[in-house]
């Protein structure tokens, strides 16, 4: 196999718009440049392309799903927090409210085997009172937001469906919330994301959320259960 003759100019592209390089864009570039113009561009709509959610808040969440996934090498991700107006005081609450998401097995805990000692102890409602305070002067709609994908990343689906329900009370915009998880997408994986739609239409078709039309409409379309469903094949 030979080197593509304009390996050093498809890494050039890719730094300048992203202004670093990581390991794996060379390896794209010299197995398969197609790939890398298809994950570049995957990446763009998902990183660096404005949506919905302003710069701030996209990397507010970022934060969060990069402490969960334990991807150290992100940092250019606080570099953009802070050059969007991110603060200390901000950074602490991503940090308190992301290990309080990791630590919500103690939550499951309690809830699995103690309830029959705690008749009047109600985990979930223990768990986010707690992310209520710690919040601080932070708004909820962040948080919520940001502890949603931090459940994505770590596959918590009951956690995140009490969250997704959270968000809907706390009048969370649908469509800042479905950025901010679908910011998960690669860090904590495409599988992941697509359960999280899952979790998401369920809760919508069982009525457990006041759902936008457009989100109605899509919870209620037939053939969303991949393969099986799709081949009637039973699991």
């Amino acid at each position: 196999m030979t080197t593509p003759p304009n390996l050093v100019e498809l890494l050039a592209g890719v730094r300048a718009k992203r202004g670093y390089l990581l390991p794996h864009h060379g390896l794209m570039a010299i197995t398969s440049p197609a790939l890398l113009d298809a994950y570049d561009a995957a990446y763009t709509q998902i990183a660096l392309a404005d949506r919905v959610l302003s710069h701030h808040d996209r990397e507010f969440v970022w934060l969060a799903i990069l402490i969960a996934t334990d991807e150290a090498i992100a940092t250019h991700h606080i570099a953009k927090f802070k050059a969007a107006g991110g603060t200390d005081a901000e950074l602490e609450v991503i940090l308190t409210i992301t290990a309080l998401a990791l630590g919500f097995e103690s939550y499951r805990f309690v809830a699995r085997n103690w309830l029959g000692h705690l008749p009047d102890c109600d985990p979930q409602a223990i768990y986010l009172r707690a992310l209520r305070k710690s919040a601080g002067d932070v708004p909820m709609r962040l948080v919520n937001m940001a502890v949603a994908s931090v459940f994505v990343c770590k596959a918590g689906w009951d956690a995140l469906a009490l969250q997704i329900v959270a968000a809907y009370d706390d009048a969370v915009p649908e469509l800042e919330l479905a950025e901010a998880i679908s910011l998960a997408m690669f860090p904590g994986s495409v599988p992941h994301f697509v359960e999280a739609a899952r979790v998401w239409r369920e809760l919508i078709v069982a009525g457990k959320v006041s759902a936008s039309q457009p989100f109605l409409d899509w919870a209620n379309l037939s053939g969303q259960g991949g393969f099986d469903e799709a081949s009637r094949a039973k699991r």
